[in-house]
Parts: C-alpha cells; structure tokens; sequence
C-alpha cells in the first residue's frame, strides 16, 4: 500500500504540478484547496505521511491550519512542509516553525528538491510505521507473557492443590482399607461359629438318622455339607487376604528354590494324579517376605494343576529370565531392577482379553460345577506382588496353556542391593 501525502494549494494547477513532479514516487495523493477542507479531510482520514500545504490561501492560510491541525493530539505525527512564493524575514520563518512546520520549500519549485525531502520524510514515515508495529507485537508478546506466567502460577497452585487432595485421598483410602481389612477379618471370624454350628448338626444328622432319612433327604444333607465346605474355604481365603501385612522387618533374604519344593511336596498327590510333568529350573534368592511367598506360589500353582487338561503331556515349568545356574546373576542384576518368575503351563486357559479381570476379588472364567474355588486366589497373588513393590501379569491362549509373569524387585525396601547367595548347582529339576 502506498503512503499517503495531502496536497494543500487554493490553486488547481499547483495541485497538479505538485502531483506531477512525485508521481514517480508511487504515492497515494490526496488534495485540498482551503484549510478547511484540510480539516474535513483530517477529520476522518489521519493516516498521511508527509502534508505539502501552500502558505498563502484565502480564509485560513497555511500558518493557521498548521495550528489547528496541531491542536488534535491524533495528528500531531504528521510533518508539514510549508510551500511559499515569498522570502519571509526570519519572524515569519519562526512562526512557521513555531505552528507546526517542519520544513519549507520556495516557488518555482525545485523537482529535484522537492522529490528528495518528500522521499526522506516517507522513509522517516515507514520508519515510525516498522517501530509501532515492533511495539505492538512487543507489547502482545509482554502480555503474552503475562498471561503465560499467570498461568503457569495458577497451575502451579493447581497442582499444589491436587497434590495436596491426592496425598489427603491416599490417607483416606490407606485408612479405608485398613478399616476395610479389619472389617473383612472380623465378618470372617465371627461368620466361622454358625457355619461350625451347622456343619456339626448336619454330620450328626448323616451318623444318626441316615437309615430313618430317604435318598433325597441325604442328597439335600450333603448338599448342605458341600456348602459348608464351599463357604468355610470361602472364609479362609478372605481370612488370608486380609491379614497381609509386609513389614519391613518381616522381611529377609529368601531361597525360592525351597519355597517351591515345599509347595510342591504338598500339591504331590494332585500332580500325580493328574500325571503333570513339573519342571523347575534354579531360582534366584530373593528379598522378600517367606511368609507370603507360600500363598503366592501355592496358589498359582495350585491354578495350574486344576486347569489341566488331564492328557499324558501335561506339564507345569517354573522358571526366572535370570541365569542364576550360570553364575552370572551378580552382573544381570546390576543392569535389571526385576526378577520375572514364569509359571506355565499347557492347560485349558482362557481368551487373553479377560488377563485383567482374572485377578479381581471373586472372578471366576469356569463355572463352579466343573472347577472349585472361591474366586479370591489371584487377587491374593496381585496384592502380595504389589506389596512386594512388584507385578503380575498372564498371557493365556484357549486349550493351550497360560503362563503367569510373575515380576518381584531385585533391590530391598531400603534401596539396597540384595546379597547374592552361595554357589548353586547347574542342574535344572524334575518334580
């Protein structure tokens, strides 16, 4: 866009040889014959580079509009160069200055000294024009700025906030579920005396009565004592779960490898049975609680054995990613923060998208009729591991097996390395 000069001449051809001589310059022209047609035209359009405005004009000469243009603050930027035909003495000249001038040029004008000064002051006008453009983006920058940092303060007191709530959250939930614990251990408690009660009268009522009672009245006992038995299984296993604890000082360097045999010792007539082939490989020792480690593998392994599918090559592998047998668990373990154990097997497992699910309180994939159980066996196992600092997870395909990863950490609770046990045998293990 062109800047804009106003043209101030009370005669046409003036006008026009003032046009003529700057038209090579690309200017927008805008002209005017009085001063008060300067000050209609300034009225609405204030954007003008430079004004050229003869001295001697009728009404209000160029002096007089020069004041009164000066008088509006908006249009105070704008230079005026005073055209004259006269040689005023040095009073006028002053005057001039003194209204608003910034320069004069004397008729006949020179083209040459005309197209210069005009050409200086349009550039100290594109000048003026790039400096408040920088201004205003630095002043949408400051603010910018300021918006930023007041909220970047607010979300730091957001966060501050939050945090607050989730620490006080967290001590409502661990004050809950200690209350929740202790609610489950309780209800449990005081849930054994009638079952123990009706599980008695239901024996002595099969020992005494079994001549005077019919085949459906002894299906309906035993019926009864299966419920009993169902239920107290139900109790201890909610018993179990509530009485968790993992102490720190409960806890001490443990040889897996022992834990597993004697698991396995226990599970040794369901394995046979069943003719499941058990392969255990060397396992490292761990820093854990010896306590929690019984009912952790016991009933993963336990969940093996049921879900077989009863064929010559059943089998159940315990195994860890660490090379314990090799002697190298030092150097493996100064490079990983885990242990994974993997307890698989090739029974009848399950679709992958309930690998989550399985580990709830009371969910079961099989129905009851075909495979006992409480539902509570898993979620035991997940919240032994997550007291432990670590995980569990399973992979699981339909009739071929799954396998339960089973992540412990290698550093105690006090951040410290745990001691590498004595020189173990290469052999892996048949069960």
């Amino acid at each position: 866009m062109y800047p804009s000069i106003l043209l101030v001449d009370d005669r046409e051809d003036n006008l026009l040889s003032m046009e003529t001589i700057l038209e090579s310059g690309k200017y927008n022209f805008v002209k005017a014959t009085s001063g008060k047609q300067v000050l209609k035209i300034l009225l609405t359009q204030v954007d003008f580079a430079l004004i050229l405005m003869d001295v001697n004009m009728p009404n209000l000469n160029g002096f007089e509009t020069a004041t009164l243009i000066y008088e509006r603050e908006r249009l105070r930027h704008i230079p005026i160069i005073f055209i004259t035909a006269n040689n005023y003495g040095e009073d006028n000249i002053f005057e001039g200055y003194r209204s608003g001038a910034v320069d004069y040029i004397y008729k006949p004008i020179n083209p040459e000294l005309l197209r210069a000064k005009v050409a200086v002051f349009i550039e100290l006008y594109r000048k003026n024009a790039q400096l408040l453009a920088q201004e205003q983006r630095l002043i949408a920058i400051n603010k910018n700025l300021e918006l930023e940092i007041q909220e970047r303060k607010a979300s730091e007191e957001q966060v501050s906030a939050l945090n607050l709530q989730l620490l006080q959250n967290i001590s409502r939930l661990e004050s809950a579920n200690k209350e929740l614990d202790l609610f489950a251990f309780m209800a449990s408690h005081d849930l054994q005396a009638p079952l123990r009660k009706i599980r008695m009268f239901s024996d002595r009522l099969m020992m005494d009565y079994v001549n005077k009672i019919d085949e459906e009245g002894q299906a309906h006992l035993t019926r009864i004592q299966n419920g009993c038995k169902q239920m107290q299984l139900l109790i201890n296993d909610i018993l179990e779960f509530s009485k968790i604890s993992v102490k720190k000082e409960l806890f001490r360097e443990v040889d897996l490898n022992i834990i597993i045999d004697q698991i396995l010792a226990d599970f040794e007539e369901q394995i046979e049975q069943k003719k499941i082939k058990v392969i255990v490989d060397k396992l490292p020792h761990l820093y854990v609680n010896p306590v929690l480690m019984n009912p952790l593998f016991s009933n993963l392994i336990s969940n093996a054995i049921k879900y077989s599918r009863n064929f010559e090559d059943s089998f159940i592998r315990i195994r860890t990613d660490l090379p314990v047998s090799q002697g190298s668990f030092s150097e493996i373990r100064g490079k990983k923060k885990y242990c994974r154990i993997f307890i698989e097997d090739n029974g009848i497992g399950f679709e992958q998208k309930y690998a989550k699910e399985i580990f709830d309180m009371f969910r079961r994939l099989h129905p009851g009729a075909e495979f006992d159980g409480t539902g509570i066996g898993l979620a035991l196992c997940k919240k032994i591991a997550e007291k432990h600092g670590g995980a569990i997870s399973v992979n699981s395909v339909v009739n071929k097996g799954s396998t339960f990863i089973l992540s412990l950490p290698l550093v105690n609770l006090a951040n410290e390395l745990i001691p590498i046990p004595g020189s173990h045998s290469a052999s892996s293990g048949e069960k």
